[in-house]
């Protein structure tokens, strides 16, 4: 059932809205993905802070032709069944959320992105970026190497304390 005209200026609104807010927009092709898998994606990424949305690719166009931020980007990529992935709090998140999908579901493949300054980010870029460790494994692995030293410290001060008492036991035969 096509949209009527106050409902497709609505999808644009929130289109806009949506991209506008998030860090970076993933494009993937989805064409060959069933229901249960776009529902199971769909969760997935929603325990990540991520929103997928099908929406009609001239709608998409539409919104990035409107905006000065995005007109640069050409809308010949838009081709074929595409969703898109927000994610308004992690520049990666959405792209390493359809990057795990695909592993296990080979008919989901990225098409690019668009990052929060306008520009277009191509495919194998955006597979890059999914490879990368979360900001939340990066601050962990940052707070290991912060209290590296103060665990070498302690485990010598134990060392230390532990010879003393063996030269003071010496010293007292």
């Amino acid at each position: 059932m096509p949209l009527t005209k106050v409902q497709k200026e609505e999808v644009i609104s929130e289109v806009k809205e949506l991209i506008e807010n998030s860090k970076m927009t993933v494009i993937a092709k989805y064409q060959g993905l069933d229901v249960k898998a776009m529902q199971e994606l769909r969760r997935e990424a929603k325990s990540n802070d991520t929103k997928v949305k099908v929406i009609k690719n001239r709608l998409v166009a539409q919104v990035l032709g409107s905006s000065d931020k995005y007109k640069e980007i050409d809308p010949a990529i838009l081709e074929g069944m595409n969703l898109f992935a927000f994610n308004a709090a992690d520049e990666v998140a959405a792209a390493q959320v359809l990057n795990k999908f695909a592993k296990t579901n080979q008919s989901l493949e990225f098409v690019g992105a668009i990052n929060s300054e306008g520009k277009f980010i191509e495919a194998s870029e955006v597979k890059s970026l999914a490879e990368l460790p979360s900001k939340d494994q990066l601050l962990a692995n940052l707070i290991n190497t912060l209290n590296s030293p103060i665990n070498k410290i302690s485990s010598l001060s134990a060392s230390l304390t532990s010879i003393l008492s063996g030269l003071e036991a010496k010293a007292s035969n």
